[in-house]
């Protein structure tokens, strides 16, 4: 794995040796070092492990996908601001199925930085709503529901936030997780 400013340098030296080779009348091997440092400039903004992760995480592979962003050892000086954003989404998306407060701060830390598309931030958002949602704080999960409804501008988030939606309306209120203890207070209280 490469240091993004790395690539650079390496991009620069090939593009270098193509105008001397353009120089020298090798038309050929001039266009093939160019579009050869082109690879390198497309892996400066597209990390290769990152996509590598996202080919595993659409065959559902939990775990090739982890093997692939491990392998990212200092993201801050691996990768741009917007790879860093997929960087800490992916991992949002791996540790959402265990552990609900570290994929919150991997979710929170992905919008800070930034995604490139819209539909991932708006799935970025959904997360968090369905996290805040659980963690009782329905103002907050309403409003990353919304938010998330306006960026999902080509509809593909539409039945998981209707059933978020669903599942909020269920909900009797905010003092709903209060309801078994203070029965079983008031009765104590009661008998005594």
């Amino acid at each position: 794995m490469y240091n993004k400013i790395i690539k650079l340098i390496i991009a620069t030296g090939i593009f270098a040796y193509s105008v001397y080779q353009f120089y020298e009348g090798n038309i050929g091997n001039g266009i093939m070092y160019v579009l050869l440092s082109c690879i390198f400039i497309f892996l400066y903004f597209k990390n290769e492990f990152i996509l590598l992760a996202f080919l595993r995480l659409r065959k559902q592979d939990f775990d090739g996908a982890k093997k692939w962003l491990n392998k990212i050892k200092n993201p801050e000086t691996a990768l741009v601001k917007k790879q860093q954003g997929y960087y800490n989404y992916l991992h949002g998306i791996m540790v959402s199925q265990s552990n609900m407060n570290e994929a919150e701060k991997y979710f929170r830390k992905a919008i800070s930085l930034g995604l490139n598309m819209n539909h991932d931030l708006a799935m970025a958002k959904l997360n968090l709503a369905g996290i805040a949602f659980s963690k009782r704080r329905k103002q907050e999960a309403q409003k990353l529901l919304s938010e998330a409804q306006k960026l999902d501008k080509q509809g593909m988030l539409n039945d998981q936030i209707k059933m978020m939606k669903q599942n909020m309306k269920r909900a009797v209120g905010p003092n709903q997780h209060y309801g078994a203890g203070a029965s079983l207070r008031a009765q104590k209280r009661r008998s005594k």
